[in-house]
Parts: C-alpha cells; sequence; structure tokens
C-alpha cells in the first residue's frame, strides 16, 4: 500500500496476508458512498492491484451498519444529465476494479446495507452478514424515484436469479440476514461472535461462488423475458403505482427487457437510466420528502428518550394497537380498561400484528410478554408516560386526566392521543397543565408514520422535548403542532374528505370521486379513505371543526352514521366490504368527470394549508409538507402540498380557487394566507 492518507477509509494487512478494509466516512454517523469516499476506493484498489493481499475483506468501522446507500445530498445538486452520467459512470468503474481484483474479496456486513452499498457488496466474490434482527438488506431507490445504478441491475440478477432481484428492485423492501441467505444475496447468515472468524476463513479457504439455478435465470432468456416475463411485471407495477407519476420502475422493467442479454452494455444503458430520472420532477419531490422525514427523525434527538414502560389507559382500536406497536418496539406495556374482556380484543390483535411483523416466534413471545393486561390501572403509578386514549369526550377526559396526575409519578410524561379537543382544555382539570402533551397516532398505528405532537400555550418545553424523543424511541415520526381545532393533519384532511362526501351527495358515484384523486397521485380516493378512517370518527372531527372553524358538515354523512353504515369496520359505508377490501363497481360507457371535480377535492384541502401555515399551527412550510405527506398520504412525488403550490403558481390557484367559490360555494374562498405566497 501507498503511504498516501485517506480521510474515510482505514486499511491493516493481518499476519495472514488478508487486507481488512474499513469504511468509517469523517465527519458522519453512518456510512454512505459520497463522490469523495468512491474516488478514495478507487484509489485503494489501484494500490491493491499493483500488490494483491491474499484476501481482501471491505467492513463498516460505524456501529450502526455497513453502508446506507449512495449520499442522497449530492443528488440534489445534479444539474443535467450528462453531470449524473458522468457520477454513475464514475462509481461503475470503481465497483468493476473492485469485481475484477484477482484475489478472493469479502464483504462483512452488519446493520443497514441498502442502495449502493449493497451494489459495492455485490461487487465482491462473497457477502457475509450479522444475523441480528438490525441487520438489513435492501435495494430502496425506487422509493427515491430511482432505480440502482452502480451496477445493481446486472449484478444482483445474475447473483440471485432475474424475477427475484427484480422483485427486490421493485419493491423497494429490506431482508434481514436469513432471508438474504435464503435468496443467495449473502453467502452466510452467522451471529456477530462468529464474523470475523467467517471472514477469515472464507478469505483463506474460498468456497464455490454463488450461483443461481438454471431454473431461476429461464425468465432471462429472450423471448421468456419480453413476451411473458416483462408484461407481467409491468401489470402487477402498475397495481401500485402509476407510470405517468413514478416513471422508475418502468424504467427498469424496460431497461432489463431490452439489454439482459449482454449485461456490458446494460450496464451503460443502467447509468442513462438513472441519470435521465435523477433529475426529474419525480425524483427531486421524492428526495425532498426524504429529507423532509430526516428532518422529523432529527427533531427527536431534542431530548433523551428514558422510556422504559408505558402505560395506556383505552384499549379500543387506537389504544390497543399504539400498546400493542410499543411492545413490538422494546417497552413494557401495561394496557388499561375497565374490564379484562375490553382488553382481550386489543390483545389478539397485538398478536396478529406482532406475528407478522417480527417472524420468530421468541421474539413474538417476548414481545407479548411485554405488553400485559391491566384492568385495575395498577402499571399507571409506575410508568414513565402515561397514553390516555378513551373516546372523544372532553368532560371524561378532564376527569380521567385528574386521576392520572394523582396517581402518576410527579416526572411521568402525560400524553392524550385525542384527534380535536384542544390540550388547554383538558389542562384545566389538573394543577400543573404544563405536564399535559398530545401524542395523537394516526389509524392504522403500524402503517402511519407521523405523531403529531400537540403543545399548548402552557405546555413545558421539557415536556415537548421527552414527547418527540419518545416517539423516535418507538420508531415514528415526531411533527410539533400548535393546540388548535384539528391540530394539522385533520383540519387539512377534513374539508377534503368532506367536499368528497358532498360530490356523492350531488350524485357523483364514489369510484368517479376517488379516481379523480387518484388521478392527482393519492394513493387512497378520500371516499375509500373516509370509510377506512370510519364515518364515525370523520363525522365527530368534521363536527368539531364545523364549530370552531365552520366546515359544513354534509346530511348525508349523518344519516349513514344513524344508520350504522360505518365504513370498512362495520362492512358498509359508501362501499360494501368483502374480505376488507371495497367492492367497486366497475366504469360505465356513461360516466364522465366533472371538469372541476380534481380542483373542487385538491385545492379543498390545499387552502386549508395555506391557513394552517398562515396560523402558525406548525413553525414553517416544510412542517406543514411533512405532516401531510405523512400524516393523510398526499401524493409524494409532488413533494408535499406548499411545495406543490410554489411549483404551481400559487396565483393561478388562487384564481381557479376563486372559480369554485362563484361555482360551489364560500367554502372555496381563497385564505388570506394565500397573498402571502
Amino acid at each position: 500500500m501507498s503511504e498516501e492518507t485517506y480521510r474515510h477509509w482505514r486499511t491493516e494487512r493481518d499476519d495472514d496476508g488478508i487486507l481488512w478494509l474499513s469504511l468509517d466516512r469523517e465527519g458522519a454517523s453512518a456510512n454512505s458512498l459520497s463522490a469523495e469516499v468512491i474516488a478514495e476506493l478507487d484509489r485503494l484498489l489501484q494500490d491493491i492491484e499493483k500488490s494483491p493481499p491474499r484476501a481482501l475483506v471491505i467492513r463498516s468501522a460505524k456501529p450502526a451498519g455497513f453502508i446506507a446507500g449512495a449520499d442522497v445530498r449530492e443528488f440534489q445538486r445534479i444539474r443535467s444529465h450528462g453531470e449524473a452520467s458522468d457520477l454513475i459512470l464514475r462509481a461503475h468503474g470503481v465497483f468493476n476494479r473492485l469485481e475484477g481484483l484477482r484475489c478472493p474479496t469479502v464483504t462483512l456486513i452488519h446493520g443497514y446495507c441498502l442502495g449502493g452499498g449493497l451494489e459495492l457488496a455485490l461487487a465482491t466474490r462473497y457477502r457475509i452478514a450479522e444475523d441480528d434482527p438490525r441487520t438489513r438488506l435492501g435495494f430502496p431507490e425506487v422509493r427515491l424515484g430511482i432505480h440502482p445504478g452502480f451496477g445493481g441491475t446486472v449484478r444482483s440478477t445474475r447473483l440471485i436469479g432475474h424475477l427475484r432481484a427484480l422483485e427486490l428492485m421493485l419493491s423497494g423492501r429490506t431482508l434481514s440476514a436469513r432471508a438474504a441467505r435464503h435468496l443467495g444475496l449473502v453467502d452466510y447468515a452467522v451471529p456477530q461472535r462468529q464474523l470475523l472468524r467467517a471472514a477469515r476463513q472464507v478469505a483463506l479457504q474460498p468456497p464455490a461462488v454463488h450461483r443461481p439455478p438454471i431454473w431461476q435465470q429461464a425468465s432471462g432468456y429472450g423471448p421468456a423475458r419480453r413476451h411473458i416475463a416483462a408484461p407481467y411485471l409491468r401489470k402487477e407495477t402498475a397495481k401500485r403505482v402509476s407510470e405517468r407519476h413514478y416513471p422508475a420502475p418502468y424504467a427498469l422493467i424496460d431497461l432489463w427487457t431490452r439489454y439482459a442479454d449482454d449485461p456490458r452494455k446494460m450496464m451503460d444503458e443502467e447509468a442513462d437510466s438513472v441519470a435521465r430520472l435523477i433529475i426529474g420532477d419525480t425524483a427531486q419531490n421524492l428526495i425532498r420528502v426524504f429529507f423532509l422525514q430526516e428532518k422529523l427523525k432529527a427533531l427527536g434527538k431534542a431530548a433523551e428518550s428514558r422510556a422504559r414502560h408505558l402505560h395506556v389507559i383505552g384499549a379500543g382500536i387506537m389504544g390497543g394497537d399504539i400498546a400493542a406497536w410499543a411492545a413490538g418496539q422494546g417497552l413494557r406495556v401495561t394496557l388499561e380498561d375497565q374490564s379484562a374482556e375490553r382488553i382481550a380484543p386489543a390483545i389478539g390483535r397485538a398478536f396478529k400484528h406482532i406475528s407478522s411483523r417480527l417472524k420468530d416466534p421468541r421474539a413474538v413471545r417476548a414481545a407479548m410478554d411485554r405488553l400485559v393486561p391491566d384492568p385495575h390501572g395498577l402499571g399507571l403509578k409506575r410508568a414513565d408516560v402515561i397514553i390516555e386514549a378513551i373516546f372523544e369526550n372532553a368532560a371524561a377526559k378532564q376527569e380521567l386526566f385528574r386521576t392520572m396526575e394523582s396517581k402518576a409519578r410527579p416526572d411521568a410524561l402525560l400524553a392524550t392521543n385525542t384527534s380535536s379537543i384542544p390540550l388547554e382544555v383538558i389542562g384545566e382539570a389538573l394543577h400543573r397543565p404544563e405536564r399535559v402533551v398530545g401524542l395523537h397516532f394516526f389509524n392504522p398505528v403500524a402503517k402511519m408514520q407521523l405523531v403529531e405532537v400537540v403543545h399548548g400555550p402552557a405546555t413545558d418545553l421539557q415536556c415537548i422535548a421527552r414527547a418527540m424523543a419518545f416517539t423516535r424511541r418507538i420508531d415514528r415520526l415526531p411533527l410539533p403542532v400548535k393546540s388548535s381545532p384539528g391540530f394539522l393533519v385533520n383540519r387539512v384532511l377534513m374539508p377534503y374528505l368532506m367536499e368528497a362526501v358532498t360530490a356523492v351527495s350531488e350524485g357523483i358515484r364514489p369510484e368517479l370521486v376517488d379516481s379523480a384523486a387518484v388521478e392527482f397521485g393519492m394513493p387512497m380516493g378520500p371516499v375509500e379513505l373516509a370509510d377506512t378512517v370510519g364515518l364515525d370518527i370523520c363525522l365527530s372531527v368534521a363536527e368539531i371543526l364545523s364549530e370552531r372553524l365552520g366546515i359544513a358538515v354534509p346530511q348525508r354523512l349523518r344519516r349513514m352514521v344513524e344508520a350504522g353504515q360505518l365504513g370498512r369496520k362495520s362492512g358498509r359505508g359508501f362501499y360494501a366490504y368483502s374480505g376488507g377490501k371495497a367492492v367497486k363497481n366497475r366504469p360505465e360507457t356513461s360516466d364522465t368527470l366533472p371538469n372541476d371535480l380534481t380542483d373542487r377535492l385538491i385545492l379543498s384541502m390545499l387552502n386549508e394549508a395555506v391557513a394552517c401555515l398562515h396560523e402558525g399551527v406548525v413553525q414553517d412550510a416544510d412542517a406543514v409538507d411533512a405532516g401531510i405527506v405523512f400524516g393523510t398520504g398526499f401524493a409524494p412525488f409532488r413533494g408535499g402540498p406548499m411545495h406543490y403550490i410554489h411549483t404551481s403558481e400559487p396565483a393561478h390557484l388562487r384564481e381557479r380557487l376563486l372559480a369554485l367559490e362563484r361555482t360551489h360555494g364560500p367554502r372555496f374562498k381563497p385564505h388570506e394566507g394565500w397573498s402571502r405566497l
């Protein structure tokens, strides 16, 4: 090796002639592949080519994991196709150099090994992963609007078979070490104590290189690929995302369809494809959403969460699911309700949820052992955090908080999961109202990442910080919001849902209303979303907002709730439900989408987002975007509602609101906040 000093890589040659190459990116808590990191690796590999060691082992010096992927911040600075292509082709050259070394090469993996990190690992002959729940391998690039670009499209299909590799790349899902071993993505999955020994053994006595059986490669051959596999993949992908909104998975299928017979050509075309995608609006907006997520995660670092014991009061859908999620995240949880019979259904749901997520029977059993039914409320006195999740009634919540304050430890965090009642109202019942925070989860808890951390004028700043730290402790995203009617998410969401109900009341079929929103890019239409949330809950929140903000509540919604048609949970709402899925009628030839229907739905949401920003419900436009993307699923490829407004000419959108006001009434009157945009 030369005497050159490297900022990010450390080298060590042992007595057996093995060169241990450790990545420790300077100034970062996690490893990622920046242009500088890749350039340093290139210089190292040139030295290794001149004087090859007996074997090369690549590993991470960071405790958190191997490599999280390429440096996403650099993606935002790319301005042209040529610039992107040059960056990718340089990485190709380095990874090809690694693959071409004459000595055995091994990647040692712990923690995350994602995106470009996995592509680097695939350029070595062998991969050994730590068998630990924290180890995750995968290609999440589609979530950023691109696909693997550092040779992963070629090396993954060659290693594990075409369809298996494509499913992994198209889905963006991650694998455990054992699942990766079963797939052939890694050669060995071993406990942490055996990692170094396994790497040394493979380096000194290299086994045969893994190759998939011939039947797994059959789908990659010309006619089968073009006429059977590719159409099938496009059809399945279309069930999840639209090509117009999310071009990356379709670009990957096209790349594979055209060039899988010629790996060298496919590698070149891979670079061109990713370069085109990365400068597009979808990728740039999804990258923006990625950083909004990172921003929320950082908020949880304002204080250290020492929470070990959570007590949840209310074993209904929300309370039970919060308890189950927290137990799955390693906390001891006591779940209180009026009787053991009321708690039992929540325990049953918890077992199903935890079993589907953790898989390992021992981990499931440990999580269920941490979830304790507590009909007498004995855990209240010992808990670090207490969350109230009873029905939405201010008087009932006040009475409960009086009891909580009298019995809880003085340093316990007192939280409410209310979706609409101001903290000041609940705090009236307490001697120390500054202790109360809102922790507003969304349904379903296991899927919705966002938690609104609600604070009132009296809330202690340290309590807010502790609430955000607790939210990160259970792997959710904290968003600080001011105590006000509906907070952020429900306030922005309700006008959208109510406009959908109004449209159905006018005789527009629910399927048409939903299709207008899905065509815009929403993951689910507002009618089906209302059914999913529960029409009774929608009505309750809408009536509270109607009292305080003047949001109109359609009579049809009241009649349906009175008739017991509550949506998915009752088997009938705007749709009938079979097996938990909405039964929708096929489009009719006479169906026509009203010209202004999409505007009615989306602009009602945008208008309320502007109002929330203007009134300081959250800190800034980024917070509005983060809350609505992660709290409602607002079309992520558009970057969030405020970002969409700014990139769509605010004055033009305001004029469209005025046109709706003239046609449909004052509910579309533009909020005064538009004038500031």
